[in-house]
């Protein structure tokens, strides 16, 4: 079997995160109870919106500690429209699968752009790191992304962490930056913030290089065959 036809079998949803069964049965309560009118496309905008509350709730944190709320909340919104559009497409039988996989990823992305440019431009944590940690990722989702080409197979976690657990943490970071406070002298003008993200963007680069590295070896075995 060649690389191109795999891409073309059903594609195998890799989700071993901590909270990924207790989180499916919640997704399919909410699903048998949510209302006609509520559609997979609208529960995506919803997503991004909270993503926009989350960009502006960081950023704002420059004025007063209080916007970090609308953070929070943000992620709430966001996790709700995330996490649902492609449950309801799958319980209601409507999916389209080309169509969701591009916009739901495309989504993603832009997320993740607003929800690091925001902390960036916080006081809390430097825009440069900020920007390493959204390296991090995405060079994570963009080894998804071609391990579905390529082996046919959706990575959907990593260090039994997925999405959900990493809301909770950023929620988490959230709460401390709240009670801390802005501080930049923890070592040569870098916050513990920094540090933080910092070394979250660093892992995410590593495991990057250790699944590739990884991924490579697996194909070239397959393909010598």
């Amino acid at each position: 079997m060649t690389t191109g036809q795999k891409a073309h079998q059903p594609v195998a949803r890799i989700q071993q995160n901590v909270l990924a069964v207790s989180e499916r049965r919640l997704l399919n309560w909410i699903c048998a109870r949510l209302p006609a009118w509520v559609t997979p496309d609208l529960l995506t905008g919803t997503g991004v919106a909270g993503a926009v509350a989350i960009f502006a709730g960081y950023a704002l944190s420059t004025f007063s500690v209080y916007w970090l709320w609308l953070a929070i909340a943000g992620y709430v919104i966001q996790w709700f429209g995330d996490s649902l559009d492609g449950s309801l497409a799958r319980f209601r039988k409507i999916e389209r699968p080309h169509f969701g996989y591009f916009i739901d990823h495309s989504c993603d992305g832009l997320t993740l752009l607003l929800i690091l440019a925001g902390i960036g431009l916080s006081p809390y944590v430097s825009f440069n790191v900020a920007m390493v940690t959204l390296a991090g990722y995405l060079l994570l989702s963009i080894h998804a992304f071609l391990a579905t080409h390529v082996l046919g197979e959706m990575r959907l976690s990593y260090l039994a962490m997925g999405p959900t657990e990493l809301r909770f943490v950023l929620i988490g970071t959230t709460f401390v930056m709240m009670i801390m406070g802005y501080d930049r002298d923890w070592f040569a003008d870098v916050s513990g913030f920094d540090l933080t993200f910092g070394g979250a963007g660093a892992l995410m680069i590593l495991i990057f290089v250790v699944q590739t590295l990884k991924t490579a070896k697996q194909l070239a075995a397959e393909e010598r065959r």
